[in-house]
C-alpha cells in the first residue's frame, strides 16, 4: 500500500501558516503517496480546500478520519494531545516541534511510540539546504520586521528630496545577522534606509558590507573566533560583552530604528537592548524584537504586544513574524517539507533510515524513547 501522508490545521493560537499546498500535495502524491488533508487546513494562507482537491488530496472534516491510519503527519507546530493520540504507533510527525522547550509534546509523542522530527534541527549541510525550515522561515520573517518597523515608524524610510525641504534618511540597526538579519538589512535598503548592522560571527561582517550597509563591532581575537562549525555564533565573554555593550549603547543613541535577531540553539535569547538604551533612544523610536518567541533580545519587550515606552519608543513584540506574512511561509516551509519527507520514501513505501545524517540529527523520538541528546538532557 501507498504511504499515507497526513495534514491537519493548525490548532496552536496565532498560528497561520500550514505544512502543504497544492503544489506540494503534488510532490507527495508524485513520490507514491496518498495525502489527507484536513479541511480549514489553509485558510490562515488564503488556500481554499478545493485547492488541496484539485491538487489530488482527500480532503476530509473528522480529524480522526484525517489520522486513521497515517503513516506520516506533517505540521507546522508540534501535534496536540488529540492528535497525538490518534496516530498509530510506529508513525511519523514531521513538524516545528520547539523541542528544547516544549517539552510535553515531546514526550507525549515518545510515549505513543511515534517517530518524531524536528525541522528545527535540520543541519545546516549543502544536502540540507532545500529543507532548512529554521532559514526559509528566518528570512520572511527578517523582511516582515522591516514592514513592522516601517508601520510602527511616523516617518519615511528614503531621503526625499522635495521644494518644501529634504525629509532625512531613517537610521535602522539590525542586531544579529544571520539569515533574518540579513534579510532585514537588505529589505531596509530597498526602503532607502542608512543602514548598520552587528554580530559576534566575523563571516557575518563581508555579509552585512555586500548589502551596503556598514557593520558595527568590537573585532578582538575572541571576535575572530566567534562562530561554530555549524555556523552558529558561540556564547561571547564577559568582558567581550561589555566592550560591544559600550559600543552598543552609543551606537543605539543616534538610531530611528533597531532590529534584534539573536538566538543561539537550545538557550534562551541573549539579552541585547537594555532599558537604558530604550530610554536613550529618541521619542519615536522603533525597536522591533524578533527573539520575543525564545524571550527576547530587548528589555522590556512584551509577547504578542506593541509596547509604548514612557519617552515615546515603541516596542514591538509580534510572535511568529513569519505567521504574518503566511502565504508565502506556507509556501516555503511546505516545500521544506516535501523535501525532508523524499528522504523518507522509497517506491511508495516508508523507508526511514536513521543512520542518515539529515534524519539523525533531526529525529527527537523513536522507537518509545526521546532520541535526540540536546532535548533529552
Amino acid at each position: 500500500m501507498a504511504v499515507a501522508i497526513a495534514v491537519t490545521r493548525e490548532r496552536r493560537d496565532g498560528e497561520t501558516r500550514c505544512a502543504a499546498t497544492p503544489e506540494t500535495v503534488k510532490k507527495l502524491i508524485a513520490l507514491g503517496a496518498t495525502v489527507t488533508v484536513e479541511a480549514g487546513t489553509g485558510t490562515g494562507s488564503s488556500i481554499p480546500d478545493a485547492d488541496f482537491a484539485a491538487a489530488g488530496a482527500t480532503v476530509a472534516k473528522d480529524i480522526k478520519a484525517v489520522l486513521s491510519g497515517a503513516d506520516i503527519l506533517l505540521k507546522v507546530r508540534g501535534p496536540t494531545a488529540q492528535e497525538t493520540s490518534a496516530l498509530k504507533p510506529g508513525a511519523v510527525v514531521a513538524a516545528l516541534l520547539d523541542a528544547y522547550r516544549d517539552k510535553e509534546t515531546v514526550t507525549a509523542l515518545a510515549g505513543a511510540n511515534v517517530t518524531a522530527f524536528a525541522m528545527e534541527f535540520v543541519p545546516r549541510i549543502s544536502r540540507a539546504q532545500v529543507m532548512d525550515a529554521l532559514s526559509s522561515q528566518a528570512n520572511l520573517a527578517g523582511y516582515r520586521a522591516v514592514i513592522e518597523a516601517a508601520y510602527a515608524f511616523g516617518k519615511g524610510f528614503p531621503m526625499m528630496m522635495t521644494a518644501a525641504g529634504t525629509v532625512a534618511p531613517a537610521k535602522v540597526f539590525v542586531m544579529g545577522a544571520g539569515v533574518a538579519g540579513l534579510q532585514a538589512v537588505a529589505t531596509a535598503r530597498r526602503l532607502g534606509a542608512v543602514v548598520t548592522a552587528t554580530d559576534v560571527r566575523p563571516a557575518s561582517k563581508e555579509q552585512v558590507e555586500s548589502l551596503g550597509a556598514k557593520f558595527v563591532a568590537v573585532e578582538d581575537e575572541e571576535f575572530k573566533a566567534a562562530e561554530t562549525a555549524a555556523g552558529y555564533a558561540k556564547p561571547m565573554s564577559a568582558e567581550y560583552q561589555a566592550k560591544q555593550a559600550e559600543l552598543t549603547a552609543s551606537h543605539i543613541v543616534k538610531q530611528d530604528i533597531v532590529i534584534t535577531t539573536a538566538l543561539i540553539p537550545g538557550r534562551p535569547a541573549p539579552r541585547l537592548v537594555t532599558a537604558a538604551h530604550v530610554a536613550s533612544m529618541k521619542p519615536g523610536s522603533v525597536l522591533v524584537d524578533l527573539a520575543i518567541d525564545n524571550g527576547g533580545n530587548v528589555e522590556g519587550a512584551k509577547a504578542g504586544e506593541v509596547v509604548t515606552t514612557g519617552n515615546g519608543v515603541q516596542i514591538v513584540g509580534w510572535t511568529n513574524m513569519a505567521g504574518r506574512i503566511p502565504a508565502d511561509a506556507s509556501a516555503l516551509y511546505a516545500r521544506n517539507l516535501s523535501a525532508f519527507v523524499g528522504l523518507m520514501v522509497a517506491d511508495g513505501a516508508l523507508a526511514v533510515d536513521l543512520e542518515d545524517e539529515i534524519l539523525k540529527a533531526a529525529a527527537v523520538t523513536h522507537g518509545g524513547a526521546v532520541v535526540h541528546e540536546g532535548v533529552r538532557g
